[in-house]
């Protein structure tokens, strides 16, 4: 391990010491700052001549700023004339404008994956993408992980044995049915219709929910509205107890104010791809680490060994 080196931005640097921790390695020196007028000013303050090199940064909150410093750390270790640049993205946001699906838009994860690509990344490692096509717009090798098993660990310890995992639309059918396999439950889906990005309109339930405990799993929550809907969709067909299990917590906008005033959610359960706020933190949500995942999939990225091992269970 002593060719790799681990940076990281001010996006979760907390994450990045908790792969270190992980793989027993320091966290390499950075100064990822500001110019007066608000540019980034980056400097690597350590020799990565030669190095296998890994930037753990999510584009979260604020997105414009993390990507950018993302970038700008690439270019200076490509400067640096490091062997490989892998940039370490547990979330990687512009991933909602991935197709062309209104008049005049863009495509946003198209244009960020060629920003990666230009900038000098050799190789992406990301975890619950919000669509898996992104993957081909890259031209550079990408590692999609899924945090599937963080999250199962967790569910198998509760004390429910009637459990139903619910897909809160159809693009996330494939990721429900993952779960219902590994928890040998049940599998619904909430059949919805979008009035607008921010809004939305649930239809009918396909599955047998009530009595049961349903775990409604998803790829990222960001204002709550349709998590918020789904949970009274459930409630009104007499589900026992309802949870969330959702990959990245972005809690943009009014999203902890209305899990606050939904008391038929018992449990919001994230991981901490994104860093929970201060001002976001809440009893009933739950945080549970990937740095175990990310640090595995780093290493064994390091020794050129397969990381399939990683996520062959979610793709059965």
């Amino acid at each position: 391990m002593d060719n790799l080196k681990i940076f990281s931005g001010n996006a979760n640097r907390q994450l990045a010491k908790d792969i270190c921790k992980y793989l027993r390695a320091p966290l390499a020196d950075a100064s990822v700052e500001r110019f007066s007028e608000g540019e980034i000013r980056v400097k690597i303050n350590e020799n990565a001549r030669g190095k296998d090199v890994f930037i753990v940064q999510s584009t979260c909150t604020p997105p414009n700023e993390t990507l950018m410093e993302l970038l700008i750390m690439i270019d200076a270790l490509k400067r640096a004339s490091a062997a490989r640049i892998t940039a370490v993205m547990p979330y990687f946001g512009y991933a909602r404008q991935d197709r062309k699906d209104q008049p005049r838009v863009p495509i946003t994860a198209k244009l960020v994956a060629n920003l990666l690509t230009v900038s000098g990344a050799n190789r992406i490692l990301t975890m619950d993408l919000h669509a898996g096509q992104i993957q081909g717009f890259f031209d550079i090798p990408m590692d999609h992980l899924f945090a599937i098993n963080v999250f199962i660990e967790y569910l198998q310890r509760l004390p429910s044995r009637n459990l139903v995992v619910v897909s809160p639309d159809v693009g996330s059918i494939k990721m429900a049915r993952a779960y219902a396999k590994k928890l040998s439950a049940g599998l619904a889906v909430i059949d919805k219709r979008r009035d607008s990005p921010e809004k939305t309109e649930v239809m009918h339930i396909l599955g047998e929910v009530a009595g049961k405990d349903a775990v409604i799993v998803d790829d990222l929550i960001a204002t709550g509205s349709s998590l918020i809907e789904a949970v009274h969709a459930l409630k009104k067909a007499k589900c026992r107890s309802i949870r969330a299990a959702i990959s990245h917590g972005v809690l943009s906008g009014p999203a902890v104010q209305r899990i606050d005033s939904c008391r038929d959610l018992k449990e919001l359960v994230i991981t901490d791809s994104i860093p929970l706020a201060a001002k976001n933190r809440h009893s009933r949500i739950k945080v549970l680490s990937v740095a175990a995942l990310m640090g595995e999939a780093i290493k064994r990225i390091h020794n050129e060994e397969s990381i399939s091992c990683l996520f062959d269970d979610h793709r059965n």
